[in-house]
């Protein structure tokens, strides 16, 4: 029964489909079938969601090797949720792809490039999906590799260092995670995340495990590109192809924060963390001056790619924040962000790839009067802007009305004006951009006929949007999933 395999065919297909865009050679082939693929694989997560909600866990044996000797592919309310959102963004930017690409690349590229992409998104679900440690290392790395190539395609010359500085930066990264890993098996004799969590507990203080801890930690810090392990992702974003940009923004670290907590609270466990490391004395200083330098330096750029890169740094600072807390409603608010930033930001990403593909360009300056000339485009920014800052009934505010009531139940006043503090900051660089649209004229050297983006561009971006207001009125699925998870890590359960 083919319901029984989703688990693997979460995988296969989107792998199997991938050197077949190379093959296919024309741009229009190689897009129907991308699309179709990640079609399929939002099916497939949605289902895969439904049914660890109403049955709980999924545990499927790769070539029918039980675990922990074989390869499992474990999925529970967690990783559910982050396959959904992973194949909802890859199903909303691959038809965006197809006019903005177009424009940026050469026909003889767009084959190479739906390859990278699908690669790029099996690299996240397998690293969502799976059970096996070494196996999320591996899935890791394919979506490494495809992301720097994905970035390298930017037509800006400045696209290749960006490119490689990722590759550097990534690189080290995915090194203390494989070393890391290699030191739990060497500790434990085992890959399988359920058995390491159950077998950690009872070596105690283990120099070994604390070293790998350590190992994990920074590695993970480094591929979510949490303060002050930042500085491959503004010039990364900022060059990129537009698509690939909203496609990463949403996507790529909001698994890395993921794969931290998979390490923290199913393999090390949320009582080793106490005994040993503490997440709050750790990471919360660093989410903070996250969120409040990163804002800050959001408002000096006049790129708005750039502005948005840094506004993201920052928003990985909220994520941690809650992360950090170790409550039931701080892992909420938390896990609440990473659904929520993904709409917002994968958006806002969206409509700043319809103005270069019309303008040519997204420097502050360069956009001013374009509220008149691009009026979808520039309504669509604005709501999204609105909901990165947190005004209410719009996702933003869900978000970080989660965070302030984690705070508050810790009497972590500090930090609870921090995040207020952020979204004041949000206020300013968003009102730049606003500013410039609309309260000024448009610069003399500007073309005469600015049109409005394509609706095949338009539309997939106020899907987003729209999702960024929805979900700030129906939190059913975000809020509700998001609990579920928390309270499911907290408990203890593998």
């Amino acid at each position: 029964m083919i319901a029984a395999h989703l688990p693997a065919l979460q995988i296969v297909i989107p792998l199997a489909a991938a050197p077949l865009c190379l093959l296919l050679r024309k741009g229009d082939l190689a897009w129907a079938l991308s699309l179709l693929v990640s079609l399929i694989a939002l099916a497939i997560s949605a289902v895969l969601l439904s049914q660890v909600l109403a049955h709980g866990p999924i545990s499927y044996e790769l070539g029918g090797w039980a675990p922990p000797w074989g390869i499992e592919y474990r999925i529970d309310v967690l990783n559910a949720f982050v396959l959904l959102i992973v194949a909802a963004i890859g199903a909303v930017t691959i038809p965006y792809a197809r006019r903005s690409i177009a424009d940026e690349l050469p026909e003889s590229q767009l084959g190479g490039f739906y390859t990278a992409l699908l690669l790029c998104l099996t690299g996240l679900l397998g690293v969502a999906i799976t059970g096996d440690a070494f196996n999320l290392f591996v899935f890791l790395e394919i979506s490494s590799l495809s992301s720097y190539v994905l970035i390298a395609m930017g037509r800006d010359r400045r696209a290749l260092t960006a490119a490689f500085q990722y590759l550097v930066m990534g690189t080290i990264g995915a090194t203390f995670i494989v070393i890391g890993i290699g030191l739990l098996y060497m500790a434990t004799g085992t890959l399988n995340m359920a058995d390491l969590g159950a077998r950690i507990p009872a070596l105690g203080a283990n120099r070994t495990i604390i070293v790998a801890f350590a190992f994990l930690t920074v590695g993970a810090t480094l591929k979510l590109a949490l303060f002050p392990l930042h500085f491959w992702l503004p010039n990364a974003y900022a060059y990129a192809p537009s698509a690939v940009t909203a496609f990463l923004a949403a996507t790529a670290t909001k698994v890395s924060i993921y794969i931290l907590l998979r390490f923290f609270y199913t393999i090390f466990g949320p009582a080793f963390q106490a005994e040993d490391l503490t997440l709050h004395s750790l990471f919360i200083p660093l989410a903070v001056i996250a969120v409040l330098v990163c804002s800050t330096v959001a408002i000096f750029q006049i790129n708005v790619k750039r502005m948005l890169a840094y506004s993201s740094i920052a928003q990985i600072g909220y994520m941690m924040i809650g992360v950090s807390f170790d409550t039931v409603t701080g892992l909420t608010a938390g896990m609440v962000h990473l659904f929520n930033h993904a709409v917002i930001k994968g958006g806002l990403f969206m409509a700043l790839g319809c103005i270069v593909l019309r303008v040519g360009t997204c420097q502050i300056d360069d956009l001013a009067g374009l509220g008149r000339r691009m009026p979808l485009t520039m309504f669509a920014f604005v709501l999204g802007g609105l909901s990165l800052i947190g005004v209410p009934l719009t996702a933003g505010f869900i978000s970080k009305w989660y965070l302030v009531q984690a705070a508050i139940e810790l009497d972590d006043w500090v930090v609870a004006a921090a995040i207020l503090g952020g979204s004041l900051l949000a206020v300013i660089y968003v009102w730049r951009v606003v500013e410039s649209a609309y309260l000024r004229p448009a610069p003399e050297n500007a073309p005469d006929e600015v049109s409005e983006a394509p609706w095949s561009m338009l539309v997939p971006t106020y899907i987003l949007i729209g999702a960024s207001i929805y979900f700030g009125v129906e939190t059913s699925l975000n809020v509700g999933v998001a609990r579920a998870a928390a309270q499911f890590l907290l408990g203890g359960a593998g």
